[in-house]
């Protein structure tokens, strides 16, 4: 795993998480995407899921994994967001963002996404961003749409009956891939 120092850019911090940020870490995933306190943002899965988002051992995996980073994102030395990235070749796959839900829609997101692609692309020359969203997600799709990422149609199953990716509320869940060229212009490898 890269340990890099903290970097601030208008009031936030970014930093590697460790295993202290676990419990908090795991608090902000699935305070923005489960139960009732989800509801106060818009990337809310209430809706589509029950259950857990994340647990303490699947944090725990991303921030241990080779080529793998989780960033912690404070502002003020408090919490705020997160995101995986991972080094896969000429591509980084961005994953497990949060916002805390009460300052979503302000443009802390944007900021967290547009550091994690200038990371991926500097740290490790990644050409290209990754990720994959529920299909069944528009408006959240449409935001990542805005951002630059593209649809591509290629799916994955949705792991029913698995309980730690939550407990499915509907029957049409899959995953799609989206896509963003976040290093433009770089020469070709000799």
């Amino acid at each position: 795993m890269d340990t890099a120092p903290p970097r601030t850019a208008d009031a936030l911090t970014y930093r590697d998480a460790g295993e202290a940020d676990v419990p908090a870490l795991v608090a902000l995933i699935e305070s923005a995407y489960r139960g009732d306190s989800s509801r106060a943002g818009w990337t809310t899965e209430a809706d589509i899921l029950e259950g857990q988002r994340t647990d303490p051992e699947a944090v725990r995996d991303v921030i241990a994994a080779p080529g793998s980073r989780l960033l912690v994102v404070e502002r003020g030395g408090e919490l705020v967001a997160c995101c995986q990235l991972e080094h896969r070749g000429e591509a980084a796959y961005f994953g497990m963002f949060a916002v805390r839900p009460g300052l979503q829609g302000g443009g802390l997101g944007r900021r967290v996404i547009a550091e994690a692609e200038r990371l991926a692309a500097a740290e490790w020359g990644a050409r290209e961003m990754h990720m994959t969203v529920i299909s069944v997600r528009d408006e959240l799709i449409a935001w990542y749409e805005r951002r630059g990422y593209r649809r591509t149609g290629r799916m994955t199953p949705f792991p029913y009956g698995d309980e730690r990716f939550g407990l499915p509320r509907r029957e049409d869940l899959e995953f799609e891939l989206l896509v963003k060229e976040i290093a433009p212009g770089l020469p070709d490898a000799p």
